[in-house]
């Protein structure tokens, strides 16, 4: 019996070392599809004369204030699948490449300032991001808007950059209405909310460019809703969506990993992880976050 119950245990181990080695052959296989370069990255889409491809200035209604965005619309009658693409802290990179790249795959794309931020009116914190995240999907969902903008509300998808990964990852958690999201070298807000004050301080002070509030103020704000920002808290919601999760060589990457396990453990079965070897705003891989972003957007129902 004993022998037996050896011989178990042995195969049983093989068995999840097998299980192991294929989910990392299956995972490098999706990652090696996805980063192969779509037409749309290097060529301009069809000119369509009754529905050309243009920009649309917005003014977004948020807490008493209208905060400013554009969306970026394909050519071709709509309405069109939308991206919402969510900057970081405080957003020198946001990612017009890409927004450009996935409008010519056919999508609309939304870019926005959060309240304090690059000419939006308001003060800046990161609870009110969070607000206008959701200000920005509840102005593309009304039907005057949806309609004026071609918009097709059933497949919208919130992407984010850095702290707009936190923002996309706490959103994206409590609407189950979005058809995915896309983490690009998110960073856990709630974690640096732990941090030791100089370290806190030292971030805000880096990251103050054009943001109507003070290191001291944006810092203090980390500390004190520490618990309520950590990924961890996402994890639940999360777990019933596609979400690609995007890692790089900034140091950041355990953040998103662990808050990918954490999905994974209550039962998200969606999650597409890609690590790359570049640094936080993907500066020499753009093609790269571009090709996996469009290819993945083509894989959604």
């Amino acid at each position: 019996m004993k022998r037996f119950l050896r011989c178990s245990a042995v195969a049983a181990a093989c068995l999840l070392i097998t299980a192991g080695v294929l989910a990392q052959s299956k995972q490098a296989s999706t990652a090696a599809e996805l980063q192969k370069t779509p037409k749309a990255v290097f060529t301009d889409a069809p000119a369509d004369a009754a529905h050309p491809a243009k920009s649309t200035v917005l003014h977004i209604p948020s807490h008493g204030v209208e905060i400013n965005g554009l969306v970026y619309q394909p050519s071709g009658a709509g309405p069109h699948p939308t991206l919402v693409l969510c900057h970081g802290w405080p957003g020198n990179e946001k990612n017009l490449d890409l927004a450009q790249a996935v409008r010519r795959a056919g999508w609309n794309v939304v870019t926005f300032n959060y309240r304090g931020s690059w000419g939006s009116p308001g003060s800046f914190s990161f609870a009110q991001n969070l607000e206008d995240a959701d200000a920005v999907l509840a102005y593309l969902r009304s039907p005057a808007n949806a309609a004026a903008l071609g918009v097709d509300t059933h497949r919208m998808v919130l992407a984010g950059h850095s702290m707009g990964g936190w923002v996309t990852a706490q959103t994206a958690a409590h609407d189950h209405a979005l058809a995915g999201a896309v983490l690009i070298s998110a960073g856990d807000m709630g974690r640096l909310g732990f941090a030791p004050p100089q370290i806190r301080l030292q971030q805000a002070q880096e990251n103050s460019e054009t943001l109507a509030a003070t290191a001291q103020q944006m810092s203090d704000e980390l500390q004190s809703h520490a618990r309520q920002f950590l990924f961890a808290n996402d994890a639940e919601g999360l777990s019933h969506l596609p979400l690609l999760a995007l890692t790089a060589d900034d140091g950041l990457a355990p953040d998103t990993d662990a808050l990918v396990q954490a999905i994974k453990a209550k039962g998200g079965q969606q999650v597409t992880e890609i690590h790359v070897a570049t640094d936080h705003s993907w500066s020499d891989h753009r093609i790269t976050l571009e090709s996996i972003v469009i290819n993945w957007l083509a894989q959604l129902p």
